[in-house]
């Protein structure tokens, strides 16, 4: 189905990796970028071992000479790029006002800037092949408030809008671009917020919180981040090829379809 070339940022754990898996297992060739070089070359390894096509970067999104130099890489030593996924992000919670400057600074270098540093980048070479296909993870708190998150909403709200603006301009070139939405996701991620036992942490996120006016999880459980690359490759894949700009959410009705 795949036999083209795929890029994924965030690729050596959580939703990145899951996404990894599932395109290198579909056949596709996989560029895996992440600024983890030690978890990245387990990850290629592994793949390898199996027989898929995979290659490590270690890259750091937010910087825009380093994401340039790689996906010139990607594409001279691998092919040009079809596919492209941006799943790296990272998490600092604390009360709004209570944030600190480095605290935003780093929640929008990577879950912000690196979007438009690699999504730039990538689509600069799609362009004249009139073609390709772009999503970007976000989460389900990029339009529901969430208790002591609004630096990592609000980051994911603009690297959403972004992704939606860049499918308008790109949709004649033929390019699309979309947008999944997870809610809470069992990744090292999610389970670093869990300061109490993981059997109450894990009833909590999915009972919910009205102390924080969280809702449940109608579903009744977490999301594995498997359930989240399957929403990816969907948007990527030829099936949602009249499909652009859509934001996806995929969080078990945590948001209750909002």
């Amino acid at each position: 189905m795949w036999m083209k070339t795929a890029l994924v940022t965030g690729a050596a754990g959580g939703i990145g990796e899951a996404v990894v898996r599932a395109l290198a297992a579909d056949g596709a060739a996989v560029a895996a970028v992440d600024a983890d070089t030690e978890a990245l070359e387990l990850l290629v390894k592994a793949l390898n071992e199996q027989g898929h096509a995979v290659r490590g970067f270690t890259v750091d999104v937010s910087s825009g000479a380093q994401v340039d130099a790689a996906v010139a890489k990607v594409e001279s030593e691998i092919g040009p790029i079809s596919y492209l996924v941006n799943a790296a992000g990272v998490l600092r919670t604390a009360g709004a006002v209570d944030l600190t400057q480095e605290d935003w600074d780093i929640t929008f270098a990577v879950n912000t800037t690196g979007v438009f540093n690699v999504s730039r980048a990538v689509a600069r070479r799609m362009v004249p092949r009139r073609g390709g296909s772009i999503v970007t993870v976000a989460s389900n708190s990029a339009t529901t408030p969430r208790w002591n998150m609004a630096a990592y909403a609000a980051s994911k709200a603009a690297s959403a809008s972004f992704t939606k603006c860049l499918g308008l301009e790109l949709a004649g070139h033929g390019i699309r671009c979309n947008v999944v939405a997870p809610g809470s996701t069992q990744t090292p991620m999610l389970t670093s917020l869990w300061a109490d036992s993981d059997t109450d942490a894990l009833r909590v996120s999915v009972e919910g919180s009205p102390q924080t006016y969280r809702l449940g999880i109608p579903l009744g459980r977490l999301a594995q981040p498997e359930h989240i690359a399957d929403a990816v490759l969907f948007l990527l894949s030829d099936r949602a090829a009249h499909i652009t700009m859509h934001d996806l959410t995929v969080d078990g009705g945590a948001t209750l379809g909002a």
